[in-house]
């Protein structure tokens, strides 16, 4: 294995290849949510969470409509339900294992993000679980979040990917299917059939 002459390992050596930090990126930082922070994120219908446990790391995505993909049950407490996905658990395993975890919210057309860290708690709280069902069926579990960190990204990452630009919209057929890349790790499996019926059966079963 080439070892790498030009690697960073340790903080003194990486902090000197960069400038002092901004005072104001440090005191935008609180503990807690601020009636701004919290106004921001509850404009959010997505949200990413980034968790570590036994069997590694994992970043998962959250959607749904403001004011269903997730609560603010107080300045330091989010309630995020856990809706239908595939069941494999990654988040939620770390979760039990280790309980800390990061979020990052993104509001549509708005290049800032906001970021919250914290430690989370999955519970199954019959009467959180029925707090927060849809169409008759609630999640499986809740996910509690109890806030210790809260700042806004700037716009830099999201003005360079020009993410929400029209004109950056990929057109179908750009970046291989959901099946195609299933296949691409399972020969047998029949990508178009599972293409074809995949859209009507996730817009059936979202909740």
């Amino acid at each position: 294995m080439t070892t790498d002459p030009h690697a960073i390992t340790d903080i003194a050596t990486l902090e000197a290849l960069y400038g002092t930090v901004n005072p104001n990126s440090l005191a935008k930082e609180t503990p807690a949510l601020t009636s701004e922070y919290r106004a921001w994120i509850e404009a959010a219908p997505f949200m990413a969470v980034a968790s570590a446990g036994q069997g590694g790391l994992d970043c998962s995505p959250r959607g749904d409509v403001p004011g269903r993909l997730f609560a603010v049950e107080d300045a330091r407490t989010l309630l995020i339900p856990d809706r239908r996905g595939n069941n494999r658990l990654d988040t939620l395993r770390n979760i039990v294992a280790d309980p800390r975890l990061a979020l990052l919210f993104l509001v549509p057309g708005v290049p800032e993000c906001v970021r919250v860290n914290g430690r989370g708690t999955v519970t199954a709280d019959p009467a959180l679980l029925a707090r927060f069902a849809v169409e008759g069926n609630p999640p499986a579990t809740v996910l509690q979040v109890a806030i210790n960190a809260v700042y806004f990204q700037c716009a830099r990452a999201l003005i360079r990917s020009r993410l929400w630009q029209q004109d950056a919209q990929l057109p179908p057929g750009t970046v291989p299917t959901a099946g195609q890349m299933t296949k691409a790790a399972k020969p047998d499996f029949d990508a178009e059939i599972y293409d074809a019926a995949l859209r009507p059966r996730q817009h059936g079963s979202l909740y």
